[in-house]
């Protein structure tokens, strides 16, 4: 038999999220509380925002913490590459000539 040894993050009663670090945990905890404290902010914000709305901004904007603090000290936001026309015509001829072989 073994011994398992489980973290499990509970707010207000509710079991969140289950962790076998207690490192991971600790990251969750303090991410739900960062999201809390942002629930605060943009209930005050001059924006129409249901209620729904705020919690899951919150959460990600939490997740999320560090690009969004990047971005708030000025720096630009990492965009996804685009794939060119061409690239993706040479990537087709590749597959192309791989299944042909």
């Amino acid at each position: 038999m073994a011994v398992v040894i489980k973290y499990v993050v509970e707010r207000n009663g509710v079991e969140r999220m289950t962790f076998t670090s207690k490192k991971e945990a600790d990251a969750y905890d303090k991410m739900l509380d960062v999201a809390e404290s942002l629930e605060q902010m943009l209930s005050k914000v001059d924006v129409p925002l249901s209620e729904q709305q705020v919690e899951s901004l919150a959460l990600e904007i939490a997740k999320q913490k560090d690009e969004f603090l990047s971005v708030l000290k000025g720096a630009k936001p990492d965009t996804p590459k685009k794939v060119k026309k061409a690239d993706t015509d040479d990537t087709d001829e590749k597959v192309t000539k791989i299944n042909q072989a």
